[in-house]
């Protein structure tokens, strides 16, 4: 539908029966399309600090979320002294208010305005819609938000022109949000029950929880016999990775989300900001028709980006410990799915090692054989820190961990976490040994973390991939297409000259440092993490990038 008409079927949706405004230039394409829906009563007002008071009294008696419409900046202003009370009242209110065309808002044009600014004091939330693909998850974003404890007011801009498009936008339903009482528990465990084909996202917030809430999620997982992914870039140990269930972790891309979740027909999504993707792909993460069961301490999470059969908020141990026992018992096909599962899981997960095994040999290494060195080395209960980017998506991929808090990593995307992050984890870990895997680029950015290690003799291994380039920007523009990849030139992605010296580097901060020549030297490397006393830095020379068309092997050194 058009989205204007979604604008009008997600207010009937949320319960509005009526629309308090006073309307403008801006609100014209709003007017008119109310014109042809009777059961919307709008509700005129002569200046907007009234209509902001009715809709208040109205929200309150009614005990619902009432629906305002604003001019553009002169009516939000009008209006702010009523947002004002309705957020000390907690009254449940959104703000739809119109913005000039966007055609010519650079020109700062009569009437226009920083509605966002002008209203953000005075509301929960303000937001203005960019684009029109955008208008259904933002409004319903603003129901829920608004009707929220501590509910308040919502304010959403919405430039007149968006409104007056003819291209179809997807309507998501509305999510249902619960809390996790019993007969709430026992219809998603019905659902979930129901399901041919579940899978389970194990999100951070179930890692974070601690060990409690893992093993009720793997509770939950082997009474479905459900396949578990982990959610994209995850920071920690959510499942165990050696589990016969664990599937993997979904990539950071919508496109190959909704292509994996589509062989589903049922999903639990637990403790996870779903989805935050890193390269743009068309389309939504989650396909049409999969039956989702969402669980999270946060309300907000509850139906943010998709729609849910059921949203249930609470403690994640005791809410995931709930539904383990709704559902005991109720697939009997269970230990059949977890045995087919299993078998297929292995298959590929030996294919990984196999294909890791065959590419082991002198530096500069293959990155897969980099990483599986990495994960053979480590000691029983070592901690793993990675920032590491590309390599560390191969890291992912051979680590078998199923211990809580064994491997640490920032979905936050910032560069130079890395080796402060070991540093900080090995002093709060007892006697476990801390492995930090770090790409070369990255680590540049938190060197001076070294001379920390040193002064206080952390016993860290600092595994630097030095590949002498920003491998994942190369790789990214070669997915992509364009003069960079055909030519095989990469401007500003190599790290040489002057190449990194690693051993150098630590010889600065005064901590002792090994080259591995091979992955198997690498492999013993990290081995001697068991016995250090002080830093490690180990410099594992690995492979460039070779452009698939023409020019130099980028990167090699």
């Amino acid at each position: 539908m058009r989205p204007i008409e979604a604008l009008l079927e997600i207010a009937r949706d949320e319960g509005v029966t009526r629309i308090f405004g006073n309307p403008g230039t801006t609100e014209l394409p709003l007017m008119d399309a109310l014109a042809e829906a009777p059961d919307l009563r709008y509700v005129l007002g002569l200046q907007e600090a009234s209509v902001v008071a009715m809709a208040d009294g109205y929200a309150r008696a009614a005990r619902r979320t009432s629906m305002v419409s604003l001019h553009v900046a002169a009516g939000v202003a009008n209006g702010l002294i009523g947002m004002l009370n309705a957020l000390r009242s907690r009254t449940p209110m959104v703000v739809v208010a119109g913005q000039q065309d966007r055609r010519h808002l650079v020109q700062d044009p009569m009437l226009s305005g920083d509605l966002v600014g002008l209203a953000s004091a005075a509301a929960k939330s303000a937001v203005e819609v960019q684009h029109a693909r955008d208008l259904p998850v933002l409004l319903r974003r603003a129901f829920a938000l608004a009707a929220r404890p501590p509910a308040g007011p919502v304010l959403v801009s919405v430039p007149m022109d968006l409104l007056e498009e003819d291209g179809d936008v997807a309507v998501p339903a509305r999510s249902p949000v619960t809390g996790p009482g019993p007969a709430d528990v026992a219809d998603a465990a019905a659902l979930l029950a129901a399901a041919e084909r579940p899978v389970v996202i194990a999100g951070d917030g179930v890692g974070r929880a601690g060990a409690g809430a893992v093993a009720e999620l793997v509770a939950v997982a082997e009474r479905l016999g459900a396949a578990v992914r982990h959610q994209p870039m995850n920071d920690g140990v959510d499942f165990p990775t050696g589990h016969p269930l664990y599937a993997g972790m979904l990539p950071p891309r919508n496109a190959v989300i909704r292509e994996t979740l589509a062989a589903h027909d049922a999903a639990l999504i637990a403790g996870c900001h779903a989805f935050m993707p890193h390269h743009y792909t068309p389309g939504p993460a989650v396909p049409d028709g999969l039956a989702i069961v969402q669980i999270d301490e946060d309300p907000a999470e509850i139906g943010r980006n998709f729609a849910v059969r059921h949203g249930l908020t609470g403690d994640l141990t005791g809410t995931l410990g709930a539904l383990a026992a709704a559902l005991d018992g109720l697939v009997p096909a269970a230990k059949e799915r977890t045995e087919r599962l299993g078998a297929a899981h292995a298959r590929a997960r030996a294919e990984t090692e196999e294909r890791a095994r065959a590419a082991y040999g002198p530096a500069p290494m293959d990155p897969g054989a980099a990483a599986h060195a990495v994960a053979a080395g480590l000691p029983d209960g070592a901690v793993v820190v990675e920032e590491a980017i590309t390599t560390g998506l191969r890291l992912r991929a051979v680590l078998r961990q199923d211990r809580p808090g064994s491997y640490v990593h920032t979905v936050g995307g910032g560069l130079g976490w890395g080796i402060g992050a070991a540093i900080g984890t090995r002093m709060a870990s007892g006697d476990r040994p801390v492995v930090a895997v770090l790409g070369d680029g990255c680590a540049m950015f938190g060197v001076q973390g070294l001379w920390s290690a040193a002064r206080y003799r952390v016993p860290v291994a600092f595994v630097v991939m030095n590949n002498g380039e920003y491998r994942t920007l190369k790789e990214t523009l070669e997915e992509g297409g364009g003069a960079s990849a055909e030519h095989g030139r990469y401007i500003g992605m190599d790290l040489a000259p002057p190449a990194l010296d690693w051993q150098a580097a630590a010889r600065l901060f005064g901590i002792a440092a090994v080259r591995a020549g091979s992955a198997a030297e690498l492999a013993e490397a990290v081995a001697s993490v068991r016995d250090l006393d002080a830093p490690l830095l180990i410099e594992a020379p690995v492979a460039g990038h070779a452009p698939s068309s023409g020019g130099r092997p980028a990167g090699s050194r």
